[in-house]
């Protein structure tokens, strides 16, 4: 499996990938180690199939509930992370569900050594190894038919780059499950804990920058404004992150003293507040309080995680209510946006359709819910 996936990087390297799309494709102990225990999570939790919810008796006598089945068939077009390959596979066996999987070209020996590896275990445990299937051709081709074979396939989840998920909403005749892109927002507010502020605004942006739940866009209430920005601008700067300012910002970070001259600082464009980096660049932008930062996330963000500093409980209410996203956050890192971290053993993916499933998609995300009735002799009168 690494043989494979050293394979897929070095050609990937040669080919000219760039540096977060590498860092994505790469499947390093820590990433193994990852991915198993998404599986052990997985495993241990309850077989939610077949479950009846929400069963009531009617005035007629019949009683009325749903039950969760399996969606039936997915398929899952990703790039660059083979680790999708498991997260897929792992969570179409524990939902019921059948999955059909094509990953980009530049991770086909890795997809294909894993996907070799579930089919293997699948037989192992008497399931038919054909549940699990990877498209073994990088065609583009397969991918358009793929999409339109409403008859074999009941939804499309695309995992990727705008460009792969956009060509695909626009041309799938089978329903998709997406999210275009990750601009997520860390609002620091008035009043705040400095030291967790600074800490978790270096974590959302820094701890990885390639994921789509990293920090793009750092939004400073005023009245926090001249103490908070130095501080984590001095961590951006040593870490080699360049800061894209509205005029607020800038003034500030130009007047303190200790802001090393060399830092990367630049005038931010109305493009960057929509922005998604996936690389050591931010936007920076001073806001007058919670109403403006809550309206400039529903307007500029891309639904996916937005997240409060704050030591008032009544704004952090506010933010949760009022900011229009698949997950929203008080006092914690957006990196937590993730199936694994919520508990949900895996994710397929993240959605910020607001239909069937929003926010990271785990196993209930794969099913659906249809109605039974239980009556004992009952008519309609």
């Amino acid at each position: 499996m690494q043989t494979a996936n050293q394979h897929d990087l070095e050609r990937a390297a040669a080919a000219g990938l760039a540096g977060p799309l590498l860092d994505r494709l790469k499947l390093g102990t820590k990433d193994i180690e990852t991915v198993a225990l998404g599986c052990e999570q997985l495993a241990a939790m309850p077989d939610i199939i077949g479950e009846i919810i929400g069963m009531k008796e009617q005035p007629s006598g019949i009683r009325v509930g749903q039950m969760r089945v399996p969606i039936g068939v997915f398929g899952m077009i990703y790039e660059s992370r083979p680790n999708v390959t498991i997260e897929a596979a792992s969570l179409a066996i524990k939902s019921g569900n059948a999955c059909i999987l094509r990953g980009g070209s530049e991770a086909i020996e890795s997809n294909k050594a894993l996907a070799a590896l579930v089919q293997q275990a699948l037989l192992a445990s008497g399931l038919p190894a054909n549940a699990v299937q990877l498209v073994p051709t990088t065609d583009r081709a397969a991918v358009g038919q793929l999409i339109t074979m409403a008859q074999y396939v009941d939804v499309i989840i695309p995992r990727g780059g705008k460009g792969l998920i956009e060509r695909i909403s626009a041309e799938a005749k089978v329903p998709v499950i997406k999210h275009l892109d990750g601009n997520c927002h860390v609002y620091v507010d008035d009043p705040c804990d400095m030291a967790m502020a600074v800490n978790i605004a270096d974590n959302a942006k820094t701890q990885k920058y390639s994921p789509c739940n990293a920090l793009e866009s750092l939004l400073v209430a005023r009245g926090v404004a001249a103490e908070f920005l130095p501080k984590i601008a001095a961590i951006y700067a040593k870490k080699g992150v360049e800061m894209r300012c509205d005029q607020a910002a800038i003034l500030i970070l130009r007047a303190h003293k200790t802001i090393d001259s060399a830092a990367n600082i630049k005038p931010a464009t109305e493009q960057d507040w929509s922005e998604e980096y996936l690389a050591p660049i931010i936007s920076i932008k001073v806001v007058q309080g919670l109403d403006e930062a809550i309206a400039h996330i529903n307007q500029y963000s891309s639904h996916h995680t937005e997240a409060i500093l704050t030591r008032d409980h009544m704004h952090a209410q506010r933010f949760l209510r009022e900011v229009d996203s698949a997950s929203v956050m008080v006092n914690a890192s957006t990196r937590f946006a993730d199936g694994f971290e919520f508990g949900l053993g895996a994710e397929i993916g993240i959605s910020t359709d607001k239909f069937h499933a929003r926010g990271p998609v785990g196993i209930e995300g794969l099913t659906s819910l249809k109605y039974v009735v239980l009556g004992q002799g009952e008519v309609r009168s």
